[in-house]
């Protein structure tokens, strides 16, 4: 798979994720890859800095949660700001995925 088409979708598909319930990283790359039937797979090096942007941003937030005696994770939760900044670019993904599909669908002359 090209990967440098896929660069721009890491956000937009988290984001989207984060929208249904907070989920920490390894649960989120697991859901990708079944939803997407193995089309995305989402290393560490990827996917950590992109949340970490993601939080630094303030379009999501991480809270630690778990048993005190037993494992804990990094939950990450989507923000309000977050949300808006889904909404926007859920409406660009539109116009550019209908905007490529009209060029690819175009017959031939």
């Amino acid at each position: 798979m090209d990967t440098e088409l896929i660069k721009g979708t890491l956000s937009l598909l988290i984001l989207s994720l984060l929208k249904r319930r907070a989920m920490y990283g390894y649960e989120l790359a697991t859901t990708v890859r079944q939803e997407t039937n193995g089309a995305f797979e989402w290393k560490a090096g990827s996917l950590y800095p992109s949340l970490h942007k993601l939080e630094k941003d303030g379009l999501v937030r991480a809270q630690w949660q778990g048993k005190p005696e037993g494992r804990q994770r990094k939950y990450y939760h989507m923000t309000q700001t977050g949300e808006a900044v889904l909404a926007e670019k859920i409406e660009s993904w539109s116009i550019i995925s209908q905007a490529v599909n009209q060029v690819l669908e175009k017959p031939n002359e």
